[in-house]
Order: structure tokens, then C-alpha cells, then sequence
């Protein structure tokens, strides 16, 4: 990468190293953008990767009819060129003839002038055949809907009434909710900070006490007393678990998988009298960003780094009075925020997390006092890493009975409860509750 790379061509290393490597944007795109001394360039580039991969399919698609030969492998930054072009021509206001002499000039950047003429008369073809290439996208679903096959005859199957308003809401740009601490100030206080900073908002509905919306997202640094824990960014369906998991002074709780930190911080402002509150975290990484997480917002709870289903190796033998278990998942509840997921995510991908389901919910029933009640959460809008998982449990644990989530959010579930991306604002979530009899 050249100290001289502008945003676009950024933006191809970014989306073809993610297309070679198979790694997500959230891990690539912070260090690139290091590359870019002005805001502006540093907002195009992410705008270009983000809006490149929430169009994918849909893109992909129409390079597939305008590129006659197959591009080489050691051409995928020529590749993630096109489809910034295309993207620019379909969904930014960038005059065509920029969106061509800039998109071209690239190619420099890249060093590989030879692909200049490639490039131009792939987006000029574009341009003459718009009208008939998006003919073309409407009768294909993948493309239209702008997801993989496999992942529309899921959601086609799980949702038959309402399966096109969640791809729909899933292309979405996301909403930017809070979570003010309310253990350091008050929900209505600090929308009056936020007006005094110039920064629009509204109360979010009653099921999120703690929430706020954003009318338009900020930078986290314009936040007031961010930095001094005042508030957090939360999506509102990632703020349900505290009210689900019962909290009371002198309990015992488990956040069994708590990075990055946001559920287990929320627990602990919304019952500062709980006896011990403990969150295991299997990866270094995210587990320094779960102890940084506490740090920003003033908690204390006992963080281990470990993989909670080796309970032999971290658990003192005291049983919890909650678990919390925010298990991995496809996260297909949150690709409006991860466009991503809909790119890198195999069903082979759903097979292995189901597995990891499975294992964590056997691992930690023993660890649950009777009476106790464990929580079960994934961003998953899936069945089968859903209410499939708790029904299988069920079946197989007969000391354990699913509660009804009685609330004003989501639809209900045979054991729980599931919110979909855009409903009131929020992303997609599944919650079931299940005490020990």
C-alpha cells in the first residue's frame, strides 16, 4: 500500500484481501484507513467497502455479464475495482464521468496500468446497458435481494410472510442506538447533554430503559463523557437481557461468552448490588477488549480468559444464580451492520456453530443452581441456532423448563422470544429463558 493510495484504491486492497483471505472488514479496514490523512477519504473508503459488500451479490452479478472472461486470482484488487465502480454508478451520486476517469486512474495506483482499458470499458458497457442489465438483476433473486442462495431459501423457510422486509431492512444502513449508564446519570440528563452538543435524539421505546436513538450516527468522540463511561454504543435488541435474567441484589451471574463487554457492563449498571458477576472470554483479543470495555465505563466483575466449556480449568465449584450465554452464531440478526457476513458465511459455517451451541448449553446447565435461570442469546435470526437449539435441550435436560417472554418487542417463538432486523429500530436477536427445577 502506497503512502499515495486515495480512498478507492484503499478500498480495493481492503474488499480484495477480504475476498483472498476471508477476513472480515471490521478487522481489515481500521488499519487501512491509517493511510488516509483526511476525514473525507477515510469516510469515501469505508462508504466504498461497506456499500460494496452490502451489494455484493447484486454486483457480482453484473460483472459476471459485462467482464467476458474470467478475472485471475491475482487479480481480485481489479475485481473489488469493478464493483467500486458499479457501486458508485448504482447507489452514490457521483457523476458518471468521475465515477469512470476516477475509478480508472486507480488502476495506477494499483500498479497495473494494463488493466486500464479493462476497467473503462467495463464501466462505459455498464453505462450503455444499465437499463437492460437491470432487467436482468429483477429476475434473478440472489441479485435483486443482493444475498447468497442458500441464505434466502433459510430465511425464505424460517419467515414466509416476512422474509423480503428482512433483506430489505438487512441493506439497510444501521441505526445508532445508546445505553447510557444510568448508574452515573440519567437517561433524560444525558439527552440534554447530547442536545447541548448539537447532537439530535429520542427516547428509545420502554422495553430499553436505558436506551437512546440517534437520529443521524456520530463518532463516538463527539459523545459527551463518553470516554468517562456516561454511555455506550448498544443496539436497543442487545439491551433486553438485563429485565430477562431477573436481576436481584446478592446474586451469583455468568456472562459465559461476555466480549466484547457490552451485556456483562449492562448487567452490572443495572444491579450494582449483585454479590460476584464473572465473564469468561475464550479469545485474547476480544478478551482485552472485555476488560477495556469495564475499564471506560468504572465496572468490576472477575474476568477470566478461558474456553467456558473447560469448566475443569476456571470454575471454583459455586454455583450461579444466572448465566448469561450470548452464544456465537451466524450473526445473520446483524448484517445490516456487518454487510460481510452475507459474503464470507457458509452453511458449513452454521453447521460448526450449532455444534458450539450445543456444547456451551451442555457445559454450563451443571454450573446453574436450582432455581436458577439461565438466558440463552444469539444474533442469529435462524431457527436452527434458535429455538431448534432450546427445544433440543429441553428434550434432553428434564430439569429444565423454557419461561415465557412475555413483552412488547419482537414475535414470539415456541421457547423464546425474536426481534428482526428493523423492527422498532433494532437488529435482529433471540432470547430464551430457561430455569432449573
Amino acid at each position: 500500500m502506497s503512502s499515495q493510495s486515495g480512498p478507492r484504491a484503499i478500498a480495493a486492497l481492503v474488499i480484495q484481501r477480504l475476498l483472498d483471505k476471508r477476513q472480515t472488514l471490521s478487522s481489515i479496514l481500521p488499519g487501512y484507513l491509517k493511510g488516509l490523512v483526511h476525514k473525507k477519504d477515510q469516510a469515501l473508503a469505508q462508504e466504498l467497502c461497506y456499500g460494496v459488500m452490502r451489494w455484493y451479490f447484486q454486483l457480482d452479478f453484473l460483472l459476471g455479464i459485462l467482464v467476458n472472461k474470467h478475472i485471475k486470482a491475482k487479480d481480485t484488487d481489479i475485481k473489488a475495482l469493478l464493483l467500486i465502480g458499479l457501486y458508485q454508478f448504482r447507489y452514490l451520486r457521483t457523476p458518471p464521468h468521475a465515477v469512470v476517469s476516477a475509478t480508472v486512474e486507480v488502476c495506477n495506483e494499483l500498479h497495473k496500468s494494463w488493466a486500464k482499458g479493462l476497467v473503462n470499458a467495463v464501466l462505459r458497457s455498464y453505462q450503455r446497458k444499465s437499463k437492460h442489465l437491470l432487467r436482468n438483476v429483477e429476475a434473478d433473486l440472489s441479485a435483486r435481494y443482493s444475498h447468497p442462495r442458500w441464505l434466502l431459501d433459510i430465511l425464505k423457510n424460517d419467515y414466509p410472510d416476512c422474509w423480503q422486509e428482512i433483506v430489505t431492512a438487512n441493506n439497510s444502513y444501521p441505526p445508532m442506538a445508546l445505553r447510557v449508564n444510568t448508574g452515573k446519570v440519567a437517561r433524560d440528563t444525558y439527552m440534554t447533554m447530547l442536545n447541548q452538543a448539537g447532537i439530535t435524539a429520542h427516547r428509545a421505546p420502554p422495553w430499553t430503559p436505558a436506551g437512546i436513538m440517534l437520529d443521524n450516527p456520530v463518532d463516538v468522540n463527539k459523545l459527551p463523557e463518553f470516554m468517562n463511561g456516561y454511555v455506550s454504543v448498544q443496539d436497543l435488541a442487545a439491551q433486553l437481557s438485563p429485565d430477562l435474567l431477573d436481576l436481584k441484589p446478592h446474586l451469583r451471574v455468568l456472562d459465559a461468552c461476555a466480549a466484547p463487554g457490552g451485556k456483562l457492563a449492562h448487567i452490572l449498571e443495572s444491579e450494582p448490588g449483585l454479590n460476584e458477576a464473572v465473564g469468561i472470554e475464550s479469545d485474547r483479543f476480544r478478551f482485552g477488549r472485555l476488560q477495556q470495555t469495564l475499564d471506560r465505563l468504572q465496572l468490576k466483575a472477575r474476568l477470566i480468559h478461558a474456553d467456558v466449556r473447560e469448566t475443569a480449568t476456571w470454575w471454583d465449584g459455586v454455583e450461579f444464580d444466572r448465566i448469561l450465554l450470548d452464544a456465537p452464531c451466524s450473526a445473520t440478526g446483524v448484517i445490516r451492520r456487518h454487510p460481510d457476513i452475507k459474503v464470507l458465511r457458509t452453511p458449513a459455517d452454521i453447521e460448526t456453530v450449532i455444534t458450539v451451541q450445543r456444547e456451551l448449553l451442555s457445559a454450563l446447565w451443571p454450573l446453574l443452581k436450582t432455581g436458577g435461570k439461565l438466558l440463552y442469546v444469539t444474533c442469529s435470526i435462524l431457527d436452527s441456532e434458535n429455538d431448534q437449539r432450546i427445544r433440543e435441550f429441553l428434550n434432553k435436560h428434564s430439569d429444565a423448563r423454557s419461561i415465557i417472554i412475555d413483552a412488547d418487542w419482537g414475535i414470539n417463538t415456541h421457547h423464546g422470544r425474536q426481534t428482526l432486523p428493523g423492527q422498532n429500530n433494532m437488529d435482529g436477536f433471540y432470547y430464551a429463558c430457561v430455569q432449573k427445577t
